[in-house]
């Protein structure tokens, strides 16, 4: 008997675990043909740690509103507000503090939910204007443009 006792809550947090495994979204991100061009001037490293960040938004988002969905998409534009290190190595002009341009993000792609539906998925965000440009950091709007996008998958936009 005291077998059992031991194995029961044992079988349950197993069995809970991999509920909440089979629940967790799977998101995709490809770089498309246009950024791909623009990856060496912006520099690998700072692609990958923004293709990260996207997939952490849409990975959060997916997991409340469509559990155990999966989203393939596409980063078809990435533009910072500041030089990154690559762009400042490049172009040792460009002012890594004062220099300031209109930044974002493009993305598209589908969310297949759990049950196999497919739905197509298309966002942007850049700063309209220069005065716009808020924050200081050399990724602000594009953060912006994968916060806001979760947001819209978490409203049940798409």
């Amino acid at each position: 008997m005291r077998k059992l006792a031991f194995f029961a809550p044992l079988a349950a947090t197993l069995a809970v675990a991999a509920m909440a495994q089979a629940q967790t979204p799977t998101v995709n991100v490809t770089v498309g043909p246009e950024l791909q061009r623009e990856i060496e001037k912006l520099g690998d490293r700072e692609v990958s740690e923004q293709i990260a960040g996207l997939q952490a938004e849409v990975a959060k988002a997916l997991a409340e509103r469509y559990p155990g969905a999966t989203a393939n998409l596409v980063l078809v534009d990435l533009k910072p507000n500041r030089p990154t290190f690559e762009q400042v190595r490049q172009s040792p002009g460009l002012d890594p503090i004062r220099s300031v341009s209109i930044g974002g993000a493009a993305i598209r792609g589908e969310i297949i939910t759990a049950d196999g539906q497919s739905r197509p998925v298309e966002f942007s965000y850049f700063s309209p204007n220069i005065r716009d440009v808020w924050g200081y950091s050399v990724w602000r709007d594009a953060d912006r443009a994968f916060e806001r996008f979760g947001d819209r998958i978490e409203q049940g936009r798409y």
